[in-house]
């Protein structure tokens, strides 16, 4: 019953005077050693560690120079300990190999791949060092690439731009739904879906959107994970008064029917027939 005798409470006890620190901010005070003054006091004595060595280096270099002015030998110039380095590039360089590497770590923890499961065309070696990505191929010399030996390799071409699809040989090969379409640069048909007639590079007379699906086919081989660029085929002059190939369907020449897609190639028999045929990866 403490309180009976002393109603107004017992005075706050002032801070031990070994617990008590000058203000970083403010000379004319101070300031306890409490955990929420330690970064500031911290920081101070940073600084004033800096500063030591600033005026050792300072001292250091004014002997250095007084030396020089005697005519003794001394050793080379010792840089300031205490200036800011600059980033420059070799720090920035440093940065992105360090977030790389965390990036692919972390892929790694979380979905156990270091490519974040990643396994398209940009993944792989032959993206960035192509195989005699700049050979020239005549008509006659792809032609040799159709299967026919099984020690080449298979090579399809799209509008002048040769591709080995050696790694689907089951498709491309032999017996396969589309070993008809390699060995030549079938553009043609690419756009007009008439791969057992449109078999040539001729484009003359393709509607628009039979050109961009040309396009668009040249593009699924070029980006393809596993099909890669070797060169580029060599065409004879097309004489402009030869026939210009006939359509295998009449309706879709008529028509103009675009036969972009997202999936492979559909094939097209003469006449009105149509079976569409999935390329398998």
């Amino acid at each position: 019953m403490s309180w009976i005798w002393n109603p107004d409470g017992d005075a706050p006890k002032p801070p031990a005077e070994n617990n008590m620190v000058q203000d970083p901010s403010d000379p004319t005070r101070k300031v306890t050693k409490k955990a929420a003054n330690q970064p500031f006091l911290a920081h101070k004595q940073y600084k004033e560690k800096q500063e030591q060595e600033h005026q050792a280096w300072l001292q250091r270099n004014h002997e250095r120079e007084e030396k020089l002015a005697r005519g003794e030998e001394v050793g080379p110039a010792e840089e300031d300990p205490t200036a800011e380095q600059e980033v420059g590039f070799l720090g920035l360089l440093k940065f992105v190999v360090y977030l790389i590497l965390v990036i692919v770590i972390a892929g790694k923890f979380f979905t156990g791949s270091f490519l974040w499961e990643y396994d398209g065309k940009w993944a792989r070696l032959k993206t960035y060092w192509p195989e005699n990505s700049g050979r020239l191929f005549s008509e006659t010399y792809l032609a040799t690439f159709d299967g026919s030996d099984p020690t080449k390799p298979l090579y399809l071409a799209v509008d002048g731009d040769v591709f080995d699809v050696s790694s689907n040989s089951r498709t491309y090969g032999p017996g396969g739904p589309y070993h008809h379409m390699v060995g030549v640069d079938a553009a043609r048909s690419f756009g007009t879906g008439c791969f057992a007639t449109h078999r040539t590079h001729d484009l003359r007379g393709l509607t628009d959107n039979e050109l961009r699906g040309v396009q668009h086919w040249k593009k699924f081989f070029a980006e393809h994970k596993t099909y890669n660029k070797v060169g580029k085929v060599l065409h004879h002059p097309i004489d402009p008064k030869s026939p210009i190939p006939e359509h295998c369907d009449a309706k879709k020449e008529q028509t103009g029917h675009p036969t972009t897609g997202n999936s492979d190639p559909i094939s097209h028999s003469k006449g009105n027939s149509e079976r569409p045929i999935r390329e398998e990866l």
